[in-house]
């Protein structure tokens, strides 16, 4: 699906429907196997908030010297960290097609089947456009995924220097999340629910493909990078 939401209802979006993250989702309407980490919900259409009508757009990255689109999510200020410890903006990425998804580095079931997904993607696409994609695993827990954590994880699953693990405060987690319309909730026994969805993002940080699901979609979003690679 494509995606073509502007920031600035996105953000409110962020800041008035932040308790939608604490609910569990929904069960999967494309009938994927699921388990405690791996529920799915349809994304709703987006429906605007009186509280971001008409409201100018704010984009901390512009103070300094950077401006970015309204549809962007480098205008956010979420700040993290990556698996050697350095602070990372996303608006570093800026240039850069980007695939973007949401884990957590102990879940059993969907986020393996996802990063597995995602490495035969970057395999499929041409050598030029491999060296210049990205892929970013940004962890939603926030307790256990710690540096050394994310380190261990991409060794065993051997990702090279394509690929870029955050994680961050809770804050700028779930700001993100809700950005890219990625729920999740955390359950009793540490495992967490979640959406099983990865975004693309063209050279802007727009988003402008996301696979919903644990099957398939791969050539689309092979063909959405390549048409947001210079």
């Amino acid at each position: 699906m494509k995606t073509r939401t502007s920031f600035p209802l996105l953000l409110c979006l962020a800041a008035t429907t932040a308790f939608a993250a604490e609910q569990p989702a929904p069960a999967n309407t494309a009938k994927d196997e699921s388990c405690a980490c791996c529920q799915e919900e349809k994304q709703p259409a987006p429906k605007k908030d009186a509280c971001c009508a008409d409201q100018p757009v704010v984009s901390p990255a512009s103070e300094g010297g950077q401006s970015f689109t309204k549809e962007s999510l480098y205008q956010s200020d979420a700040t993290f960290t990556d698996d050697t410890g350095k602070a990372f903006a996303l608006g570093s990425l800026r240039g850069r097609p980007v695939v973007l998804d949401l884990f957590f580095a102990s879940c059993g079931y969907a986020c393996p089947l996802t990063v597995t997904d995602l490495l035969a993607l970057q395999d499929r696409l041409p050598a030029e456009l491999r060296g210049r994609a990205v892929f970013v695993l940004v962890s939603f827990d926030v307790a256990r995924d710690t540096t050394e954590v994310l380190a261990k994880y991409r060794a065993q699953r051997g990702l090279d220097g394509q690929w870029i693990l955050l994680r961050g405060s809770d804050d700028s987690v779930r700001e993100l999340a809700a950005l890219v319309g990625v729920k999740f909730k955390q359950e009793a026994d540490g495992a967490f629910s979640h959406s099983n969805l990865f975004t693309v993002l063209n050279r802007e940080g727009e988003i402008v493909h996301q696979r919903l699901g644990l099957k398939g979609g791969l050539d689309e979003a092979a063909a959405a990078l390549a048409a947001n690679t210079p």
